[in-house]
Order: structure tokens, then C-alpha cells, then sequence
């Protein structure tokens, strides 16, 4: 039911065909996010219009409203949302650690207090395992403890926590129509990182996610610990980065081997007024686009860019009109999904490392930092 396909290599930039009950995807991919079975302003006809062929929902946010019961009974995520391609769903540790307040942490699970309502609750592996059962998405994950990434004593201890939940979560996994991940964790150590991966190998999982990136750490640590992580990973299964989504980091991510990305920066960055382009984050807010004529990004092909000028999203942006959001969240979403599809081709002609630099040669990370350096692998050749 589950099957990884590895068509082609270039550097450890990798492009497959991985195959769920809902749809065979190819990658590498990006998952746009609906924490609430919705992506926020896009329509499952808009997503399916921009290419989006796998969308990422939220355990931690669903259990607790409308419930994994409820959308059980309504036929799972797929009916409930009327999305008919693949889903995935994380475990909700993040959410639990990240949102939830009044934390208690044992060996056997977490108890937090919604931030919705301030009821009380408990998660377990099992009940993480549980609760994504009911959801019905395609793809799963182990329930996992996300610590800070720098801090070595914090790390040790939750890796432990993860790799014993790991096991549990195997154990109680029970629907062969869903691909349980183990998640890899370890902060930005090496060593740690490295005994992560050999613990989740040893439980061969269908596919590995990598967690715990992208809070907190920097850019150089980030893509120094994918490229010592990835190349741990079986090379025959899909390697999934958990939360990373601007283009840069699409980019280096899948020069260091990742396959499936998720993010909510298309669409959170959309709700504040930004567009994403080749050349970098742009303020459509600013005074400046005021009477500019031209399309958020000249040359894209959305609908949002061949029907509209940037002087009108900025007007319906300052007017607090609902459209302004839909018109960037389908154009923001459209430049990730052709930029994974660029990448994939590129990896399969054999011209990724060339596409890469090319890329990262014209693109403005915000702030401007200095250009982070392509894997050694893409450059020497």
C-alpha cells in the first residue's frame, strides 16, 4: 500500500514517487498547513488549481475541537475537509509543548491545559496513535518530545522520552492504511542525532521525519545538522523536515536530501501582507506598490499575478478585505509548489546543483544575511 521509489539522485538532492492510498506523490513535495482541516484562506479547488497535492493537519488542534471522534464518525479527514489526496497528520507534540500550558512531563505522557478553554488533558503515545487513527490521514507520526535545540541536558533527556515513545507508538499503530514516521530527534549535537537515527532504524519505520529544527536554532546549525542527519536515514525510505517552509531553506533542504517539507509561512506570512517571490519576501503593504501596476511577481503564472495588480492587493490589503488574503495565499502557495516541481526536475536531468545556485544567487532571505554555502557535494563537481 506504502511504496518509495527513489527515480533519481543528484548530490543528495533526491527525486521520488512515494504511494498512499490517496495518491502517489512525487518529490521532493511541500505540504501547505491546515492546523484546522482547512489551509486559512484557500479552498481545496484553490489548492488542487496551484498543485498542492499533500496538505498537513493537526492532531493536538482537531482532538481537541471538533474532536477525532467526530470527524471519525463524519468519515475521516478526507471526507471532512473534501480533500481526495494525501493527508498527513503530526502527533500533536509540538502543539502540546509549544501552546498548552501548565505542563506535567513523565515517562508515560504529558498533561496540559487547552489554551482554548482551559480544560485538562493527557496524552500518551497510544493516545496520540489513537486520535490520528480516528483522523484517518495518510501519513502519521509517533508522538515525540521537541525540546530546545541548544541545550544538551534538555535534549538528552527527551530523546530518551522519544525513543521509548517510539517504541509504544509502534506497538499500538493498527491501521495498515496508515505509514507511521518515527521522528529523529537530537537538537543541533551530532552524536545525539546520530543515535537518534540508529534507534529508529532498528524499528523500521516506513518513512523518518526530522524534528526539532527550526525553533530557535540558526540557519547554519539547521542545514549542518541536516547534513549530518540525512545521510543516516535509509536512502530507500522518505525523509520528512517537520515545520520548514521558506524557499531558501526548500532549497537546502533538499540539497541535504529531504523529501517532504510542511510550513504555515505561505500562509501566515499572506494574512500580514507579504507575497513570496524568486528574489525574496516583498511588504505589499508599503506605500510604494501603491500605484504599481505590475503583478505581485512578474513572470508567475497564478491567478492572483495574471488578473491583478499590486496597487489592488494593496488597496483591498489596507481596506481589510478578505480577498487580499486569498489573493496571496494562492499566489504564495503557488510559488512553493513550482518551485518543488522546478526542483524535481532539475534533480532528474541532472542540473540541481546548478538550478540551486542559481537560485540562491538572486534570492533575498529576510534580513539579508550572508549566502549560506550549498552541501560540498554540489559544488565540487
Amino acid at each position: 500500500m506504502f511504496e518509495f521509489t527513489l527515480e533519481a539522485t543528484d548530490g543528495h538532492a533526491r527525486a521520488g514517487r512515494f504511494t498512499t492510498p490517496h495518491g502517489t506523490l512525487e518529490t521532493p513535495v511541500f505540504a501547505p498547513v491546515g492546523t484546522q482541516a482547512t489551509v486559512k484562506a484557500a479552498s481545496p479547488r484553490v489548492l488542487r488549481e496551484v498543485g498542492a497535492t499533500l496538505i498537513l493537519a493537526n492532531t493536538y488542534h482537531l482532538y481537541l475541537r471538533p474532536g477525532d471522534e467526530l470527524i471519525r464518525d463524519m468519515g475521516g479527514l478526507h471526507a471532512f475537509m473534501a480533500w481526495d489526496r494525501p493527508i498527513l497528520t503530526d502527533s500533536g507534540g509540538f502543539q502540546v509543548f509549544s501552546l498548552a500550558s501548565n505542563r506535567r512531563i513523565d515517562s508515560d505522557g504529558v498533561d496540559f491545559v487547552s489554551h482554548i478553554d482551559g480544560s485538562k488533558h493527557r496524552f500518551t503515545p497510544e493516545k496520540s496513535i489513537r486520535i490520528q487513527e480516528n483522523l484517518g490521514a495518510d501519513i502519521i507520526m509517533c508522538f515525540d518530545e521537541c525540546p530546545t535545540p541548544n541545550d544538551r541536558t534538555a535534549v538528552e533527556a527527551a530523546l530518551e522520552r522519544t525513543h521509548a515513545w517510539a517504541v509504544r507508538c509502534r506497538a499500538a499503530h493498527t491501521r495498515d492504511d496508515q505509514a507511521l514516521f518515527g521522528i529523529v530527534q537530537g537538537g543541533i549535537y551530532p552524536d545525539l542525532r546520530a543515535q537518534s537515527a540508529a534507534f529508529l532504524r532498528a524499528l523500521d519505520f516506513p518513512g523518518y521525519a526530522i524534528g526539532g529544527l527550526a525553533v530557535g536554532e540558526t540557519k547554519a546549525e539547521m542545514y549542518a545538522t541536516l547534513e549530518q542527519t540525512t545521510p543516516l536515514l535509509p536512502a530507500d525510505k522518505p525523509r520528512y523536515l517537520m515545520g520548514v517552509g521558506s524557499p531558501e531553506d526548500l532549497v537546502h533542504g533538499v540539497a541535504r536530501g529531504v523529501d517532504i517539507f510542511d510550513c504555515v509561512l505561505p500562509t501566515r506570512v499572506a494574512r500580514n501582507g507579504a507575497a513570496l517571490t524568486r528574489q525574496g519576501r516583498i511588504n505589499i503593504r508599503n506605500l510604494k506598490y501603491a500605484r504599481d501596476p505590475d503583478p505581485i511577481e512578474p513572470g508567475c503564472t497564478c491567478y492572483a499575478c495574471t488578473t491583478f495588480s499590486r496597487a489592488y492587493i494593496r488597496h483591498l490589503i489596507k481596506a481589510e478585505e478578505i480577498l487580499a488574503h486569498n489573493l496571496l495565499t494562492l499566489h504564495n502557495i503557488h510559488l512553493l509548489q513550482t518551485l518543488m516541481r522546478e526542483m524535481r526536475a532539475a534533480i532528474l536531468a541532472g542540473t540541481f546543483g546548478a538550478y540551486a545556485a542559481a537560485f540562491l544567487a538572486t534570492y533575498r532571505p529576510v534580513g539579508n544575511p550572508p549566502p549560506h554555502p550549498l552541501p560540498a557535494d554540489l559544488t565540487t563537481g
